[in-house]
């Protein structure tokens, strides 16, 4: 489709727009948990679904919802996700109970994995120049991953003066917003009746993901209360928990790099045409690495050089994010764009589902295997942290103390394996993707 200059811009609005509201769900409540834990009565399982229903939810649902947008237009499909997304945002806000929050998250998830890769999808379709493409979904790959750090910081604000279902009715009015804005821009869409669509498969791939996640979660289950964290939901509670700051004060700490990932979207999709997609990629994963290595070694060095370094790692996350989006993109067929994009939002849903997952079981084992108790607490010190502070806080001072310095050694120690991983990780996956851009032919 052919559309005005002027045109395409805001409908690289509204799609953003609406991708902010799916990425910041996706971390919104590693600020709110403890609120919510609190006020719902969670145990530690709960937690790890409330938290983990929506992307498991999203990765499963995406490659079928993907192709049904080739079949039945992205415009169809952007808007009636949006309207799941909205009322799904009502049920979750003031969700009574645990379980009716864990089924809004997943009615959540269904909306978002509608309208994500439509999203894309008409980026792909609206600029038909290369340049102009690659600049646009470097700002689209910005706003997936500097969306995702800002979700905290959003819930960080919200909880200053709200109740923690404040996190989810904040996106009904945007929601509103872009509905309109979304039939009033975005050109219709006729799709392709002849794509195949399998919603057998799509339900299959679900149910082996959850799957996959239960056993992975049943395995660590005497401190599965770690298996809800990843990176940065163990540094905010490290920030919370051990260091004293609160909500808002470490989603402000956390801002330099979401800010940067803002950045790093549109610079590498502006680099990547002109530089190529190997070296962009390798430069920004190496980036994040090394990032990752100084968080390791700055642990306990001030908040200067950790600052510095979630810099870094800000900018190299939405370098790479952008990048991979648009060499994913810009390769595949117009009439096959919805099937791309789930490709794409698979492999980021997909890994931050089961990485919050396997990371949460090493940082478990770590815990465990460091933390030293005396004989008599309840088995709920080996949970986690925070209920480990609450039986703290009810011990007399000498054996309060006692508690609380082990908790927090054992808590570090398992931070930083955690930081060691990804770093390691990191680097290597920038190797590899060296390696292939070298070996790859002109």
């Amino acid at each position: 489709m052919t559309v005005s200059e002027k045109r395409r811009w805001l409908i690289l609005l509204v799609v953003s727009s609406a991708l902010f509201l799916i990425v910041i769900d996706m971390t919104v409540l590693y600020t709110a948990l403890p609120s919510l834990a609190r006020d719902l009565g969670t145990g530690a399982s709960e937690k790890l679904w409330i938290i983990n229903a929506y992307a498991l939810v999203v990765a499963g649902l995406l490659p079928g919802l993907g192709t049904l947008g080739d079949r039945v237009g992205h415009k169809r499909m952007f808007i009636a996700g949006l309207c799941v997304f909205g009322v799904a945002s009502l049920v979750a806000a003031y969700s009574p109970s645990p379980t009716i929050l864990i089924g809004a998250r997943a009615l959540l998830a269904v909306g978002a994995a509608m309208m994500m890769p439509a999203t894309l999808s008409i980026i792909r379709l609206t600029f038909n120049d290369e340049k102009e493409r690659a600049l646009a979904i470097g700002i689209w790959g910005a706003v997936a991953s500097g969306g995702a750090a800002v979700g905290p910081l959003v819930g960080g604000v919200l909880l200053e003066y709200f109740w923690w279902g404040s996190v989810f009715l904040i996106n009904v009015p945007v929601v509103l917003v872009a509905l309109v804005a979304a039939g009033v821009f975005i050109p219709r869409s006729k799709g392709n009746r002849e794509v195949g669509w399998d919603p057998v498969g799509s339900l299959q791939i679900l149910v082996g993901l959850v799957g996959l996640a239960y056993a992975i979660e049943e395995v660590a289950k005497e401190v599965s209360s770690f298996s809800v964290v990843g990176l940065e939901l163990v540094l905010r509670q490290r920030l919370q928990l051990v260091l004293g700051y609160s909500p808002l004060q470490a989603a402000l700490f956390v801002l330099p790099g979401s800010l940067l990932a803002f950045i790093g979207g549109p610079l590498a999709g502006w680099s990547a045409p002109r530089y190529g997609t190997g070296q962009v990629m390798a430069a920004a994963l190496l980036l994040g690495g090394l990032a990752v290595a100084g968080l390791f070694l700055a642990a306990d060095a001030g908040p200067m050089p950790q600052l510095v370094s979630l810099s870094a790692f800000g900018l190299g996350l939405g370098a790479s994010i952008a990048v991979a989006s648009n060499a994913i993109m810009s390769r595949a067929p117009a009439e096959r764009a919805g099937m791309a994009a789930s490709v794409e939002e698979v492999a980021f849903e997909l890994g931050g589902a089961i990485g919050i997952t396997i990371l949460g079981s090493l940082l478990a084992g770590v815990y465990a295997a460091v933390l030293v108790l005396p004989a008599g607490l309840p088995p709920s010190v080996r949970e986690g942290i925070d209920q480990a502070l609450r039986v703290a806080e009810t011990l007399p001072a000498e054996a309060g103390h006692l508690l609380t310095e082990a908790v927090y050694a054992a808590f570090d120690a398992a931070y930083l394996s955690a930081l060691a991983l990804d770093a390691v990780l990191l680097v290597g996956v920038a190797v590899m993707a060296w390696r292939a851009r070298a070996a790859r032919p002109a």
